[in-house]
């Protein structure tokens, strides 16, 4: 951080020679590199990376004397009149020239205007039409007031409207919550100073501006107040800056404003002779009155606020660099030919292919670990879980409803015909089994529909993600997959239809389970014909498979109810087999499809999308989104400013470097610490830039 120190004493002697002396005659030297890398800075815009620069703030009330200070510091003339004078921020850069002619000009809309002292409020009113229109509103748009002149101090300001409640005719009803939201911008960094201008004719604790620096800065150490028209209401003003009820961390200065058509030599003059001879104004301590020590103040607050800001506007620029390089590798190639869009569409593909095998088929979700709809494995593993219940639960609900044996009853009373005595017509058997069939056929299409809707969807999102960054690519490719996959879809549903048909015309099964089963179900026969024979006072029995049933109301069918009992029997056990069947063949048919779909299907229906009637050629598919287009201009342009920027700032850290042991400087600014200059080094140490995204070389800014 800078250290000064200076005397605001004021000998009678040298009165004269003091009020007409240039402002500051200490620091330039030292302040000037470093306040010309900020201005370049500041010129370059690198605040709109949001990296903050070390900025004095003007602000105050209306018609509190900010223009008048203002033009006391830089020996020019500003616009006055009546309202609101300065409608945009100002940036004022003043800097001491050592030759007896002033250069002035403005700096706006990328254009440097000339001017001189005669006609720069002139130009000011010209430029700020420019930019915030003809009449009473504001803009938030800087103008640049660029003053070599002899005698001024090195400062850089930024003078921000006057603070007004009311809107006067011209100006927009809520022209207080503009310039409100102007002023919050300009003073809630950290890295601002804030001069704040007070009449010395009004109560500090009523001003809209210390209301506004004190919502920023509650300690006020970074608020400097700067009183004006002293001469007007001396009494008590000694208490006011003494008592400091405000907070004003940085203190206080006291300023006679210039006067009618009095020199500024002349104004700093009278200045002088009314802080030494007033009666009341003579006893503030020197040091804190006059032009001069206000202009000696702010040149030391701006040199020791630089000095400290500057470690962190390197590190800043340097990290801002680094991460908008590394986001302009991760974005997509800029494609330049059919080769390299034909590269780059094979590249999509294939990794979305591999993305797809991973969920759908291996099981591997790394990709998706927190979204459990990705997990496809499981999620098509609990459809197929919740298809086996219903099938069953279908099948047992249509069961309980009738009384046990009566529907083989009475199919085996319609099947009946001239045979051999207790005879199973297969008709029979095959009647029964196509009501169970029947009962069930909906659910194993439903539950294709239901898996291959889900396979879309996470075919779609894993497409959409691979090629998220080619929104022509992304429509084929999205139409694509639902076209083949409605397509497959459709081809299982026919499937699955032709599968349900087959078990319900065909009764086979080389599944020993069914032989067994039905061999345990029938070792109950023998106790439940001799029930049925007996006539028994007790018509219920404990059945395997079946719990207890009610078998009273079958003794009237003794003939056919052995029948009927082998019947159920046989069909239970092969139901089993059904039910596992159509599970199995479902499972497999699936997969089976998935396999198909991503092995062989999906590239050649998206191919064939890309180059048919919809698609137009993959070159067109893969041109650049005008999203992307302007992110990618965007970046390339914070990359050249933050290049720019790195660049000025290496070139006042070697100069500080360079003059690190030079014995003079040591008594003016402290040289940088060995933490700080390894700092400084890394400005040189940003990423690398992927070729493919590089931006265009382009000539280095300068002011």
């Amino acid at each position: 951080m800078a250290k000064f120190g200076f005397n605001g004493s004021h000998k009678e002697d040298t009165k004269l020679s003091a009020a007409i002396a240039p402002l500051v005659l200490s620091y330039n030297d030292q302040i000037r590199p470093l306040l010309d890398a900020i201005d370049k800075l500041r010129h370059l815009q690198v605040m709109k990376e949001g990296i903050q620069l070390p900025t004095i703030v003007v602000v105050g009330d209306q018609s509190s004397g900010k223009s008048s200070v203002l033009e006391s510091l830089a020996g020019i003339s500003l616009p006055r009149g009546q309202g609101i004078c300065t409608r945009v921020p100002l940036i004022m850069r003043l800097q001491h020239h050592s030759t007896p002619n002033p250069e002035l000009h403005l700096e706006y809309h990328n254009k440097i205007i000339p001017t001189n002292e005669t006609h720069v409020a002139e130009a000011i009113n010209m430029a700020t039409n420019e930019i915030a229109g003809n009449g009473k509103g504001i803009s938030n748009t800087p103008l640049t007031l660029v003053v070599k002149k002899k005698g001024v101090p090195d400062l850089t300001m930024v003078d921000l409207p006057g603070i007004t409640r009311v809107p006067v005719h011209g100006q927009p009803e809520d022209i207080y919550e503009q310039i409100s939201s102007i002023i919050m911008e300009y003073i809630k960094p950290k890295e601002s100073t804030i001069l704040n201008v007070l009449s010395a004719t009004v109560d500090f604790p009523t001003c809209e501006s210390i209301r506004m620096s004190q919502r920023v800065d509650k300690t006020g150490e970074r608020t400097l107040a700067v009183v004006t028209k002293s001469d007007k209401a001396p009494e008590g003003l000694l208490e006011k800056v003494t008592a400091d009820d405000v907070n004003i961390g940085l203190g206080y200065v006291c300023v006679r404003n210039r006067i009618g058509e009095e020199s500024y030599e002349e104004a700093r003059m009278e200045e002088a002779t009314l802080f030494e001879s007033h009666q009341l104004l003579s006893k503030i301590d020197k040091s804190i009155v006059g032009v001069p020590v206000l202009a000696q103040k702010l040149v030391q607050i701006q040199a020791s606020i630089i000095a400290k800001c500057l470690p962190d506007i390197v590190k800043n620029i340097n990290e801002k660099l680094h991460a908008n390089v590394s986001e302009l590798n991760k974005m997509p190639q800029n494609l330049s030919s059919t080769a390299e869009a034909i590269t780059v569409f094979i590249r999509i593909l294939g990794s979305a292919k591999e993305s797809l095998r991973k969920i759908l088929i291996r099981g591997e979700f790394d990709e998706y670990t927190d979204e459990n709809e990705m997990h496809c494995t499981a999620r098509m593993a609990e459809m197929l879980n919740e298809y086996s219940k219903e099938l069953q639960q279908t099948s047992d609900e249509k069961d309980s409803t009738d009384l046990f044996l009566m529907e083989e009853i009475r199919i085996l009373e319609e099947a009946k015909g001239m045979t051999l005595p207790n005879f199973l017509p297969r008709a029979a058997f095959l009647s029964v089994l196509q009501r169970k069939v029947n009962e069930i056929s909906s659910i194993p299409v439903e539950f294709v529909r239901k898996g291959w809707k889900y396979i879309e969807d996470v075919v779609i999102i894993v497409l959409m993600k691979h090629s998220a960054n080619y929104p022509q690519l992304q429509s084929s490719t999205r139409r694509a997959a639902h076209d083949l996959i409605a397509k497959m879809k459709e081809q299982s549903i026919y499937k699955v239809m032709e599968i349900v048909e087959m078990e319900k015309v065909i009764d086979y099964t080389g599944n020993p389970e069914y032989m067994s089963t039905w061999g345990r179900l029938m070792v109950n026969k023998e106790a439940f014909m001799k029930m049925i024979k007996n006539h028994s006072n007790h018509p219920q029995l404990v059945l395997e498979g079946f719990g207890q049933v009610e078998v009273g109301h079958l003794i009237q069918y003794s003939t056919v109810v052995e029948q009927a009992f082998d019947m159920k029997m046989r069909m239970v056990a092969y139901w089993k087999v059904v039910h596992q069947r159509l599970l199995d063949n479902l499972a497999l048919h699936l997969l089976f499809s998935v396999h198909n779909l991503l092995n062989k299907e999906l590239e050649q229906e998206i191919v064939n999308e890309l180059m048919g009637s919809h698609g137009g050629g993959i070159k067109r598919m893969l041109e650049e989104s005008s999203s992307v287009s302007a992110k990618r201009d965007r970046i390339n342009h914070s990359i050249k400013l933050l290049r720019d920027s790195k660049e000025v700032m290496a070139e006042i850290m070697g100069r500080i470097t360079a003059n690190a042991n030079d014995d003079d400087s040591q008594n003016e600014l402290e040289t940088p610490n060995e933490e700080f200059l390894d700092e400084i080094k890394e400005t040189n140490e940003a990423g690398t830039i992927d070729s493919r995204n590089n931006p265009p070389e382009t000539k280095k800014t300068g002011i």
